[in-house]
């Protein structure tokens, strides 16, 4: 079973990170759910899902949340003892989604003082495919310039940029817009957006 990790940070947009899951879910992948501290906070702020900090609790709520089992893991920041800290058995592919600039920056730096972090480094380091969704605006040189070498090193650059030719009716339309392009790196088949040109 293809394993991914999705790490939800402290940049607004949690909701884009809380439907991927979903998703990947749905379409019966493995999933490795982990949330820095202030993504763990913006997620309260703006959906209203409050998660225990103990790993254990959090796990149960968020397998509770997405209806999953054991297809679902979670894994505290400072576990490096987890599975997907290690080369040797390193993620199919890491999404950060949304990630912040910070965590950009970090990573970027080759930095991993994190679990997140560390996975995002064994990301690039074993070629497997680490995708970034900042949720940014506007970008000052330095994210832009921390967005450049992360592209050169390895990852995927996809700003959460809704499209509006599809006509969206709805938040949740825009949401899995960036979603569904999200998937579709991942070659991940969905049905969340119209595609350009393609009649319904």
């Amino acid at each position: 079973m293809e394993t991914i990790v999705v790490g939800i940070t402290g940049a607004s947009g949690s909701i884009y990170g809380l439907r991927l899951v979903e998703e990947l879910l749905r379409s019966g992948k493995q999933v490795s759910l982990l949330l820095t501290n202030a993504g763990r906070q913006v997620l309260a702020l703006e959906t209203g899902l409050q998660l225990a900090e103990k790993p254990a609790e959090c796990l149960a709520q968020l397998r509770s949340h997405f209806a999953a089992g054991a297809e679902l893991q979670h894994y505290g920041l400072n576990d490096f003892f987890a599975p997907v800290a290690s080369g040797s058995s390193a993620p199919d592919a890491v999404v950060i989604c949304p990630c912040s600039m910070g965590t950009a920056g970090r990573i970027a730096a080759g930095l991993s003082d994190n679990l997140l972090e560390r996975v995002a480094d064994v990301a690039l380091k074993e070629q497997k495919k680490l995708l970034l969704v900042p949720r940014e605006t506007p970008f000052n040189q330095i994210h832009l310039e921390n967005l450049l070498r992360l592209s050169k090193a390895g990852a995927q650059v996809l700003p959460a940029m809704p499209a509006f030719y599809q006509k969206p009716q709805s938040v949740e339309d825009l949401v899995d817009f960036v979603v569904g392009k999200t998937l579709d790196s991942l070659g991940v088949e969905h049905q969340l957006f119209p595609r350009w040109g393609v009649e319904k």
